[in-house]
């Protein structure tokens, strides 16, 4: 069974940093597409970040030159670096991960969640 698992949230003032992890596991075969997802309370789910097998990323226009998303193949990791944050950028964060498991056709996976929030 196929799993993404978040960490790294917090609480952080404004102009401060947070990077968030997210691992998968399971019986994997690869990893397309991964990327970071946030939701804010009364909003829609929207794409934050993103990044390829081969590492082409795409960004949030909200979040580009603040943020950075990154992965690491071998370990099946994607990370995102959170650098002057702002009170808007509080949401749940969601790792987001195209799998090709085991004898299974490529699944779309979440994780769980993590909770970021920017306040002084």
């Amino acid at each position: 069974q196929v799993q993404l698992v978040e960490s790294g949230g917090g609480l952080v003032q404004p102009g401060g940093s947070l990077r968030l992890s997210c691992g998968a596991s399971g019986s994997i075969k690869n990893i397309d597409a991964m990327g970071w997802y946030r939701q804010a309370p009364g909003n829609q789910r929207e794409l934050v970040a993103a990044i390829t097998s081969v590492g082409s990323t795409d960004y949030a226009d909200s979040v580009k030159g603040r943020f950075t998303v990154s992965r690491d193949n071998a370990k099946k990791m994607v990370y995102l670096e959170m650098n002057s944050l702002k009170p808007e950028d509080t949401a749940v964060y969601y790792c987001n991960a195209d799998i090709v498991s085991l004898g299974r056709s490529r699944r779309n996976y979440w994780g769980q969640g993590t909770q970021v929030t920017v306040s002084s």
